[in-house]
């Protein structure tokens, strides 16, 4: 009789996107960089568990780091689209402040004419 027993290691790759999952939350000057590494160590553990026929384990903690890698992207991009819209929101915020002006000056008595966009 001779069974061997294989008992599955943790995948490093699944190792390595969950600690950068959780870095991309923690370190300031690199997060979006850590959210990608642990988005692409997270599809390429996956893949790995995936092919090994059972001698890799780590689904749950490449899942884990494909998640926490995800949610930063999605922040990053909110953030980036907020930001990006602001400007247009300040302008639309500026034109209406000058049209109240416009209004209010005019039924002081003054020339509208002289105060056109």
């Amino acid at each position: 009789m001779n069974d061997v027993v294989v008992i599955p290691r943790t995948s490093t790759t699944a190792i390595v996107s969950l600690i950068f999952g959780i870095l991309s939350w923690v370190i300031f000057p690199l997060p979006l960089v850590c959210a990608l590494v642990a988005v692409i160590c997270g599809h390429v553990a996956r893949g790995e568990i995936a092919r090994s026929g059972g001698t890799l384990d780590g689904k749950g903690v490449a899942l884990a780091g494909l998640l926490l890698g995800w949610l930063h992207v999605a922040v990053w991009a909110f953030v980036f689209l907020f930001l990006m819209s602001l400007p247009f929101g300040l302008f639309g915020l500026a034109h209406g402040l000058w049209q109240f002006f416009l209004q209010h000056v005019g039924q002081a008595g003054c020339d509208n004419s002289t105060f056109h966009l």
